[in-house]
C-alpha cells in the first residue's frame, strides 16, 4: 500500500479531499507524504480509487501462483478473472495475496505451508477468499508465509513460521490468520523470505524473524519470534523487505539498508553484512525503495531511478551485468513513479501509466513476451493504465494492476 498513490510521498502538506471520503468517487488535489496518506486512509479521510481495477500475472505458475486457473506460464501479463475491484497485490515466493476495494482477502498460489490463508494445504490456481472479513487494508507476502493489516490497525500473520517470521514467539505453521501481539496502529507491513518488517502510526520500526545476516536490525544476528524494535528512531515512513536485507527511508528523506551484503545490496560501497540501520550516502531525496533477491531499488523525489546489489541478470538496469555496492542511475528519466523487485527482475511504472521491467526472464518474468534477459528497462505491451506492481523478493512471477 506504499505506492498506491502516485506522488503519494513527495509533499509535506496534507491535500485538500473533496467529494465522498472513505469511499469511492472523492478526490484530492496535492501530494502527500506516504505517513500522512496512510494515517488519514486508516481513520477513512482519503476517498478510495475510483474502479476498474483490473488484476494481471505474468511469469513462472508452477503451483498457480499466476491466478489464471493454469499452471501454465506466462511471458507477458494475463488477467486474473474478470474483477475490477482489485485494490491491492502481494506477491510471494509461489503464492499470491490481494485485497479488493470491499476489504476482503484472497490469495491463490502454492499452500504446502498454510501460506494462503484457508485453512488447508491446497494449492489454488485461482483466487480464494481468505475468511468473510471486509476489513483487510494491507498486504504483504514473504517467502513462504503471508501478513496483513486490518482497518483497526491489527497486525495478522499466517503460513511458514520456521524462523518465527510469523512473529507469534513461537515456530509454529499457521494455515489460518493469527494475531500478531495485541498492539495497534500498525500502518506499513513487509516481508522477506523469511523476515518480516513493519512500521507503527508512531513512526517506530519492528522487525523479526530469521536474523543470520542482520536483516532484523536490532544490531545482533539473534533469530527473533516476535516484533522487536529496532532502534529508538520515531521517523521511518517505508520499510521494504528483500529476501535477506532490508531498507527503509525516514521522513527526512534518507534512505537506510541492513543485512546481507555480499553483492552490495545495502548500497554503501561495501559487502560487508550490517545489523543495523547504515545510511545510504548523504541525500535526502528519497522517495520509495524496494527490496529484491539480492538487489535493491528506489525512487528520488525527483523521480529518478536508481539500484545497485547483485547484476548478474541485468537486474540493477544500467545496461551492463555488472554487479554494483552503491546506487547507480537507472538512465536519465524523471518521470518514474513506482517500483517492485523481485528475485532477479524489476519492475517499475512511469508517470504517463506504462509498466516497464528488466533483470532475468527464462520464465517470462519480464513481461515482454519473449525469455529474453534484459538488462535495461523494456516496455510492457501498451498500456498506459498500469497502476501498481508487484513482486517477491524470492519470486519468478509478478502481478500488476491497472486503473480505468
Amino acid at each position: 500500500m506504499a505506492e498506491r498513490y502516485p506522488g503519494g510521498v513527495i509533499s509535506k502538506t496534507p491535500p485538500v479531499v473533496t467529494g465522498p471520503t472513505g469511499g469511492e468517487g472523492g478526490s484530492a488535489s496535492g501530494m502527500w507524504t506516504l505517513d500522512t496518506v496512510l494515517e488519514y486512509e486508516k481513520a477513512g479521510a482519503w476517498p478510495k480509487p475510483t474502479l476498474p481495477r483490473e488484476l494481471y500475472a505474468w511469469g513462472l505458475n508452477t503451483n498457480g501462483q499466476l491466478g489464471d486457473n493454469t499452471v501454465v506460464r506466462r511471458s507477458s501479463p494475463v488477467q486474473v478473472g474478470a474483477l475490477t475491484t482489485w485494490l491491492q497485490v502481494a506477491v510471494g515466493s509461489t503464492h499470491t495475496a490481494a485485497v479488493k476495494t470491499n476489504g476482503t482477502l484472497w490469495a491463490w498460489g502454492r499452500n504446502n505451508n498454510g501460506q494462503l490463508g484457508d485453512s488447508t494445504a491446497v494449492n489454488f490456481s485461482s483466487p480464494i477468499q481468505v475468511g468473510a472479513l471486509t476489513t483487510w487494508s494491507e498486504i504483504a507476502a514473504g517467502g513462504n508465509s503471508t501478513a496483513a493489516i486490518k482497518t483497526d490497525s491489527t497486525l495478522w500473520s499466517w503460513g511458514s513460521n520456521l524462523q518465527g517470521q510469523l512473529g507469534l514467539n513461537d515456530t509454529a505453521f499457521r494455515s489460518s490468520p493469527v494475531q500478531v501481539g495485541a498492539l495497534t496502529a500498525w500502518f506499513q507491513i513487509a516481508a522477506g523470505n523469511q523476515h518480516t518488517a513493519a512500521i507503527r502510526t508512531n513512526g517506530t520500526m519492528w522487525a523479526w524473524g530469521r536474523n543470520l545476516e542482520g536483516q532484523v536490525g536490532d544490531n545482533t544476528t539473534v533469530y527473533r519470534s516476535s516484533p522487536v524494535q529496532v532502534g529508538a528512531i520515531t521517523n521511518w515512513s517505508q520499510i521494504t523487505c528483500g529476501s535477506t536485507h532490508t531498507a527503509a527511508i525516514k521522513t527526512d528523506g534518507t534512505l537506510w539498508a541492513w543485512g546481507r551484503n555480499n553483492f552490495g545490496q545495502v548500497g554503501d560501497n561495501t559487502s560487508v553484512n550490517k545489523s543495523s540501520p547504515t545510511q545510504v550516502g548523504a541525500l535526502t531525496t528519497w522517495s520509495q525503495v524496494a527490496g529484491g533477491n539480492l538487489h535493491t531499488v528506489a525512487i528520488k523525489t525527483d523521480g529518478t531511478l536508481w539500484a545497485w546489489g547483485r547484476n548478474t541478470y541485468g537486474q540493477v538496469g544500467d545496461n551492463t551485468v555488472v554487479d554494483r555496492s552503491s546506487p547507480v542511475q537507472v538512465g536519465a528519466l524523471t518521470t518514474w513513479l513506482q517500483i517492485a523487485a523481485s528475485a532477479t527482475d524489476t519492475a517499475a511504472t512511469k508517470t504517463d501509466g506504462t509498466l516497464w521491467t528488466w533483470g532475468r526472464n527464462d520464465q517470462g518474468q519480464v513481461g515482454d513476451n519473449t525469455i529474453v534477459s534484459r538488462s535495461s528497462p523494456v516496455q510492457v505491451g501498451a498500456l498506459t493504465t498500469w497502476f501498481r506492481v508487484a513482486r517477491g523478493a524470492t519470486a519468478e512471477h509478478a502481478s500488476a494492476i491497472t486503473k480505468g
